[in-house]
């Protein structure tokens, strides 16, 4: 049975994950270790000089939103392609993390959330002694960009209202709506894989882009035609695949936003700007806590719902 503690939680026991980098092509891996209570979701990497930095998954640190969403310090240290990552660990509630790189891209993997999924189950969710923390949005914010849009409204809990609109026919207009939660994501978002353009394959390698792309991790779009022998894994894979990223993005707010994200042809720099435009904002949000409901101390790990209704919560003050 699933338990609503309204405790922050972390994994249980460190684990590994390799695979290659989509973008640089290289070897890349890491090892997720629990996170101290309040402590947050930081990446640990090495630098050049073998010095250990840690980048926080914050919106602060976004260095780039070209093709994927980079993160970085005032010295250069960076890590790319955290938007998988990041949707697993928002969806799935883990509030404190360190994510100890080899390397300079999140591994891809088959290029979904799956195994980032699979890897935390494998690990166990625990609850700790402190209570979760949620940015509540108290009024609508809106981004555009040329035609694209994006807007965070408020609502009692986490939601979302993914538009695109590509002019290939292989895609067209797609449209998903859901209120994110462990379940929902587990059975209908994480699965969904990057995807682009076979006409495309040139000018991103030029480019120093999807070095490391294959039919093993992106959905290939061909001339009428999926080139991925498998197939598509949801009709809609394209639009659920946007969602996942937006879900990644949106969780470089340092806490899970209870409000509603609605977009239409949005991407990386979108989802930023959008966590970026209701932080900047005094009035738009405000900083709860949920409200606490100690489990058993023979629990021992625990799969809690990843969010509650926000009437139930208050302001934090403290």
């Amino acid at each position: 049975m699933r338990r609503q503690t309204g405790l922050q939680s972390t994994i249980a026991v460190s684990t590994a994950l390799s695979g290659i980098g989509v973008h640089n092509g290289l070897g890349a891996s890491l090892t997720l270790h629990p996170g101290e209570p309040d402590s947050g979701i930081v990446f640990l990497i090495t630098d050049e000089r073998g010095r250990e930095i840690e980048i926080a998954a914050r919106h602060e640190n976004v260095c780039c939103t070209e093709l994927c969403t980079r993160l970085g310090d005032a010295s250069g240290n960076a890590v790319a392609t955290v938007e998988h990552l990041m949707a697993a660990i928002n969806a799935l509630g883990i509030d404190n993390l360190v994510i100890e790189m080899d390397g300079q891209e999140v591994p891809i993997m088959d290029g979904s959330a799956a195994d980032f999924v699979a890897a935390i189950d494998q690990a166990g969710i625990v609850a700790q002694g402190a209570p979760r923390k949620f940015i509540k949005v108290l009024k609508k914010i809106r981004v555009e960009h040329g035609a694209a849009w994006g807007e965070l409204l408020p609502a009692e809990t986490p939601s979302f209202n993914i538009a695109i609109d590509f002019a290939d026919d292989m895609i067209g207009y797609q449209e998903v709506t859901f209120d994110l939660s462990a379940a929902t994501f587990r059975r209908d978002i994480a699965r969904a894989r990057t995807f682009g353009f076979m006409r495309d394959v040139e000018a991103l390698w030029s480019a120093g882009f999807a070095l490391g792309a294959s039919l093993e991790n992106t959905v290939v779009v061909g001339e009428n035609r999926i080139v991925n022998p498998e197939g598509l894994r949801f009709a809609d894979e394209f639009v659920r695949h946007k969602a996942l990223d937006a879900i990644g993005d949106l969780a470089l707010a340092g806490a899970p936003i209870l409000g509603c994200y609605r977009s239409l042809r949005g991407g990386h720099r979108l989802n930023v700007s959008i966590v970026k435009a209701l932080l900047a904002d005094p009035q738009a949000w405000t900083m709860v806590e949920a409200p606490v409901q100690r489990a058993p101390k023979s629990a021992g790990r625990i799969e809690a719902e990843t969010f509650a209704p926000a009437a139930a919560y208050g302001p934090d003050v403290s």
